[in-house]
């Protein structure tokens, strides 16, 4: 996974350190969000999806406690990995942190390098939790494996056809599929079909997972639009 593609949350309600963090974090390329409070975190963790929470525990509105638990109750973030990024040292903060579902703890006041060293780290644990053949493009997952899509904490099953065509769209969402392209990796040499039967497997796309999702350039073909940003 390229540096640009890892998102990372910041959570923190002292704007200094949203600013001084997010700095050195987005110079290493990772593309970075922020939130000044837990209440504000939990909703953005949802909108975004990152790889990555760095959270504080003292906060208004809601603390990075109670911010944590919630964002590993939500379907999809089951995963994403948790560290807590506060000043607090106390035994008992650490334990509740870890109570509450994070798996790691970085104490405040960190030495920039220290930081991005430490994030780095974290973030190796991404190659061994996250299957090639498992994509997440925004509030949908793909499972190659099982042919198998999940959205809005529901299982849609696609004929094989459907499932290839939807794969291949969103293995690069926003990017138009020209149509000789489709019919080549989804349909190859096995049978002799034309661009209306495209057409028909898109339309029924549609109808099961969304019409906002698929673009038609008229003349060129399709693409996927995700719903992430």
């Amino acid at each position: 996974m390229k540096k640009k593609d890892i998102k990372i949350l910041l959570v923190d309600d002292e704007p200094d350190i949203l600013e001084i963090v997010g700095y050195n974090l987005s110079q290493e390329g990772y593309s970075i969000s922020t939130a000044h409070n837990g209440l504000v975190g939990v909703e953005m963790a949802k909108k975004i999806q990152p790889h990555l929470i760095l959270l504080d525990i003292m906060m208004p509105e809601m603390d990075g406690i109670e911010a944590c638990q919630k964002i590993r109750e939500t379907k999809g973030l089951e995963d994403v990995i948790i560290t807590f990024f506060t000043a607090r040292g106390e035994d008992y903060s650490q334990l509740a942190g870890f109570d509450a579902g994070a798996d790691d703890y970085i104490t405040k006041p960190v030495k920039p390098k220290v930081l991005v060293s430490k994030v780095k780290s974290l973030l190796r644990r991404l190659k061994s939790t996250t299957s090639e053949n498992v994509l997440k493009v925004g509030s949908i997952t793909i499972n190659r494996d099982e042919y198998l899509i999940s959205k809005d904490d529901r299982s849609i099953f696609l004929p094989r056809k459907e499932f290839e065509l939807f794969a291949l769209l969103t293995s690069t969402p926003g990017k138009v599929f020209k149509r000789e392209d489709i019919l080549n990796n989804v349909w190859g040499s096995e049978v002799v079909v034309g661009g209306r039967t495209i057409d028909v497997h898109i339309r029924k796309l549609r109808e099961k997972i969304g019409d906002d999702y698929f673009q038609t350039v008229k003349g060129v073909g399709y693409k996927f639009v995700s719903d992430e940003n």
